[in-house]
């Protein structure tokens, strides 16, 4: 039986005889192919780069799978997104809100390169010396208010020297007696409390006996200066001059050089806090300084006192001085922070500096993000440099002005802020517990417990390089009467200092390195880069070419695919 082929030619002639098969061909290789459109595209692009991609789990979206396998790598891949978005988002809020960090240096520092502590001594004394009576403080409050209701003719030893001096005493004595007296208007007009001061206290050999300093013995009244504070008058050593620590037309009435003979009168300002001391200083220095630590390379000081001199009425019953241990550029606050220096006792004092520096690349974060403030960031109205005990001082002081029209006589002031009177003692006394009502209130209104005041307030944030002294104390008797008898000066001393008591205090740096802290950055730009990457890589394992790989894939790839199907 024949096979039957099958002929093109023969099936379309049989079934439509007027077409010509070579024309059927000829248009059917003549028809352009279809253009592929822009969706078709990107689902190709798409398959190709989850096939090839280095992403984590992308390439199970783009094969043919059971849907619940599919199902089951889209809910993993919503919660990979999810916490690592998370601790994204942590790690750049904590790098937003707090990006400074306070560490230990890998490095210790000398001692030589940061000044000896300011070092101000101030004594319990407040008997007004060299007046027409050696009454009391209580007794003197007694024949004030005599004076005042019954007039000068029944006060008789009560002259008008021994009136201002009274006055004096009212603004320096603590203990509360001062309330029996009742003055509502000042008595007298333009006193000179610090002259009155002068006037009162003794010369400052009579309590500073003998000063030894680096190793050598050194007159007490070329060493230091005094200075008057809230508690009257105290002596200062190793402090900034007055020139270089207040602004112009502020009055300098707060510090007096007791000898014209201080070594460091005519010597320039060869130290900051920010950047040290000059590289070209030689060992003596304003302010001063020390090689080494111990008892022999500090300040060793004989002070005494007199029991006929302490007026128990004032202050209550303490006897002795105050010390203070600061930085020189700070102004003392004798009212905050003091050691306590009794009679018949020699006080070794070993101090530590501790010292916050700062770093270059935290200049450009906002003060209130760094929690500090740089010396270009915060100026005071009276003073040159900015610390947050010099900030805390003139917001009292500002404070105390507005509350009542006057400021105390040992703040700073310029000529037009008059000092208060008498009758202003309890306004301005009064007005330091408003202020630290304000600040409490403001604390707890913010949502840090920092008060977020204007610059110009009193928000007096530390300075971001600071300098301040740790203390360790030891004590042991002084015997003075032995001690005396001993170098035959029973006889001599006594008849010279009738009543005497004497101590010794030794300041001395501890050890002849420390170690400072130092404020830097939390995170960097390459540090926080390094934490995103760490955490895209660890929850996804994308690294910056899979984020190039992505953008190629939808970009010039996806382009070149387009064009070249347009083109075929």
């Amino acid at each position: 039986m024949p096979s039957i082929l099958y002929n093109p030619q023969n099936a379309a002639t049989k079934t439509n005889p007027g077409i010509d098969p070579k024309n059927i061909l000829e248009k059917v290789e003549e028809k352009p192919p279809s253009k592929k459109t822009l969706a078709k595209g990107i689902k190709e692009i798409y398959g190709d780069f989850c096939s090839n991609t280095s992403i984590h789990g992308f390439q199970y979206f783009g094969q043919h799978r059971p849907r619940k396998e599919i199902l089951f790598w889209i809910v993993i891949f919503v919660i990979t997104i999810y916490f690592c978005t998370t601790i994204i988002v942590r790690i750049y809020v904590k790098w937003s809100e707090t990006p400074v960090i306070v560490s230990f240096s890998e490095k210790s520092t000398p001692i030589w390169s940061v000044p000896f502590p300011r070092v101000t001594i101030c004594p319990e004394t407040k008997r007004a010396m060299n007046m027409s009576t050696d009454d009391t403080f209580f007794q003197l409050m007694e024949k004030l208010d005599t004076f005042l209701k019954e007039g000068q003719q029944h006060s008789e030893n009560f002259t008008l020297a021994d009136l201002e001096r009274t006055l004096t005493l009212m603004h320096i004595c603590k203990s509360g007696i001062s309330g029996i007296v009742q003055i509502t208007q000042p008595l007298l007009k333009d006193i000179d409390y610090t002259e009155n001061l002068n006037h009162m206290l003794p010369r400052v050999d009579k309590y500073l006996f003998t000063c030894e300093w680096f190793g050598n013995m050194v007159p007490c009244e070329r060493l230091f200066n005094r200075v008057y504070t809230d508690e009257g008058i105290c002596y200062t050593f190793n402090s900034l001059k007055a020139d270089d620590l207040y602004r112009e037309g502020v009055l300098k009435s707060k510090m007096r050089s007791i000898s014209n003979a201080t070594d460091d009168k005519n010597l320039p300002l060869q130290w900051s806090l920010e950047q040290g001391y000059d590289r070209g200083s030689d060992l003596h220095t304003y302010p001063a300084r020390v090689l080494s630590s111990g008892s022999k390379a500090g300040l060793n000081v004989h002070v005494q006192s007199f029991l006929d001199e302490v007026d128990y009425t004032c202050n209550g019953p303490i006897q002795g001085f105050k010390i203070l241990l600061h930085s020189p550029d700070d102004v003392p606050s004798v009212s905050k922070h003091f050691v306590r220096l009794a009679m018949d006792k020699e006080v070794m004092i070993a101090v530590k500096p501790k010292m916050i520096t700062t770093s270059d690349d935290i200049a450009a974060y906002d003060p209130m993000k760094r929690r500090c403030f740089m010396s270009k960031d915060r100026q005071l109205k009276f003073y040159k440099i900015y610390s947050q005990n010099n900030c805390e001082r003139e917001c009292l002081t500002n404070f105390t002005y507005a509350e009542c029209g006057c400021v105390q006589f040992s703040m700073p002031r310029f000529k037009d802020m008059p000092v208060c009177g008498e009758d202003k003692i309890l306004c301005y006394s009064n007005a330091y517990n408003k202020l630290l009502v304000k600040q409490f209130k403001d604390g707890l209104a913010s949502e840090d417990g920092l008060a977020h005041l204007p610059l110009d307030d009193c928000n007096c944030m530390p300075a971001c390089t600071s300098l301040e002294y740790e203390t360790e104390i030891s004590e042991g008797h002084f015997d003075l009467v032995n001690t005396l008898k001993a170098f035959n000066n029973f006889d001599d001393y006594f008849r010279i200092y009738p009543g005497g008591k004497m101590s010794l205090m030794s300041i001395y740096f501890k050890e002849n390195q420390f170690i400072t802290s130092r404020r830097s950055e939390l995170y960097g730009v390459t540090e926080l880069l390094a934490n995103f990457g760490g955490v895209f890589g660890l929850f996804m394992g994308i690294s910056i070419l899979s984020i190039v790989e992505m953008i190629y894939h939808f970009s010039l790839r996806l382009w070149s695919n387009m064009t070249r199907s347009a083109v075929g």
